[in-house]
């Protein structure tokens, strides 16, 4: 399946609902996850963005759905990009 790299970065309203209950980072991940597409991997970052998320999905427009659907709520800014597993790539170019 399809891998993406989700940049998030929270508004005021995302930062005052984490402060008040961390574990909502747990619940949107479910609640991606109940959209069709799998958390791999989640880490807090320091600098211009607050998430990143590696997720699998089985097409773009899924993709697509969910992070129309998480910055539709207005709480966070995403930046979504496709990723493609580095031998993957290179047997790209070879043939």
């Amino acid at each position: 399946m399809p891998k993406f790299v989700m940049l998030s970065t929270l508004g005021p309203e995302g930062s005052a609902r984490l402060s008040e209950n961390p574990e909502r980072l747990r619940e949107v991940s479910g609640e991606v996850e109940a959209m069709g597409v799998k958390v791999l991997a989640q880490y807090a970052l320091l600098g211009n963005w607050d998430f990143i998320n590696i997720l699998e999905a089985p097409d773009e427009q899924t993709m697509m759905k969910v992070a129309t659907t998480l910055s539709a709520r207005g709480t966070l800014k995403t930046l979504t990009m496709a990723a493609v597993d580095v031998e993957d790539f290179i047997n790209s170019l070879k043939g």
